[in-house]
C-alpha cells in the first residue's frame, strides 16, 4: 500500500502545554487505523492536524491526494477548507448533524455546498442513505432517529462527496455496545471495503481492535504502532456518482 497522510517531526503546544511533542507517522491508503491514548495524551490534536482542522507549530502534514502531493500544514486556510470538503469526510461522537433538517437533507448538504444541483444531491444522498440501511427514512429529522441511525447519517454525509480519507472522533463514544458495533460494521464496510483510508480515535479497546492497526499516543509522542493486518470488511457497492451537475 502507498502512503495517503505523513507527518513528521509533528509539535503542537497550547500555552504551557505540548500536546504533540515530534510524532512521525505514516498512513497507508485502504487501512483502517486506531488512535488511542488517555485523555490529553495529543490523539484529537493529531486527529486534527492530519485533517487540517488545524495547523501544527511545527513539523509537516503531507497529503496524496488525487492532485498529487500536497503539504496540509503550508496550506492556507482556504485551501484547507476546500480539501477538507473534498478529499476528507468526518464522523464525531455527536455526528454533529443539523437537527431542523431531515436525513436526506443532512446528507445532500455536503453535495450542495460544492455546487451540486440540490436534485440530483438529493438523490445520491437518497442512494447514500439506503445502501447503510437507511432506505424509508429519508424524511425523518435527526431527533426522529436512534443513536445509531443517526451515526450511520452521519457515515453518510461523510461519504457523498468521494472522500479518500475519513476521520472518525469517537464515532461510537455515545453508543451502547451492540450499537457500536452495528456502527462500526457500516464505517468499515463503507471505508475500508471500498479502499478508502480511516482514521479513528477511540477510547473503546473492542472498537480499536476493529481496525487493521493500532496506534497508541501519550504525552505527544507515539508509544506503540502495530504491524497493519488485513481486517476482514463486509463486501459493500456503493452507490454510483452521477455526472456533476451544478446549480
Amino acid at each position: 500500500m502507498t502512503n495517503i497522510l505523513s507527518i513528521r517531526n509533528l509539535h503542537k503546544s497550547y500555552g504551557s502545554t505540548v500536546a504533540l511533542a515530534g510524532i512521525d507517522l505514516d498512513l497507508r491508503t485502504g487501512e483502517s487505523v486506531a488512535i488511542m491514548g488517555a485523555s490529553g495524551s495529543g490523539k484529537t490534536t493529531l486527529l486534527h492536524c492530519l485533517a487540517g482542522i488545524i495547523t501544527p507549530d511545527a513539523g509537516m502534514v503531507g497529503f496524496a491526494g488525487p492532485h498529487g502531493a500536497q503539504t496540509i500544514s503550508a496550506m492556507k486556510e482556504t485551501e484547507r477548507s476546500r480539501l477538507r470538503r473534498e478529499s476528507f469526510g468526518f464522523v464525531f461522537q455527536q455526528g454533529l448533524l443539523l437537527p431542523e433538517l431531515t436525513a436526506l437533507e443532512n446528507v445532500a448538504l455536503a453535495l450542495m455546498l460544492s455546487g451540486t444541483a440540490r436534485a440530483q444531491a438529493e438523490g445520491y444522498a437518497q442512494q447514500w442513505l439506503a445502501s447503510l440501511g437507511l432506505a424509508g427514512m429519508e424524511q425523518r429529522r435527526i431527533g426522529e432517529l436512534s443513536g445509531g441511525q443517526a451515526q450511520r447519517v452521519a457515515i453518510a454525509r461523510a461519504q457523498v462527496t468521494g472522500a479518500n480519507v475519513i476521520f472518525a472522533d469517537e464515532p461510537t463514544g455515545a453508543l451502547d455496545s451492540s450499537t457500536s458495533a452495528e456502527v462500526m460494521d457500516a464505517l468499515l464496510k463503507s471505508t475500508v471495503g471500498l479502499g478508502k483510508t480511516l482514521v479513528l480515535v477511540t477510547h473503546d479497546s473492542a472498537v480499536a481492535a476493529r481496525c487493521g492497526r493500532l496506534v497508541e499516543v501519550r504525552d505527544g509522542r507515539v508509544i506503540h504502532d502495530s504491524s497493519p493486518t488485513t481486517q476482514p470488511t463486509e463486501a459493500f457497492t456503493a452507490p454510483v456518482r452521477p455526472a456533476q451537475v451544478t446549480q
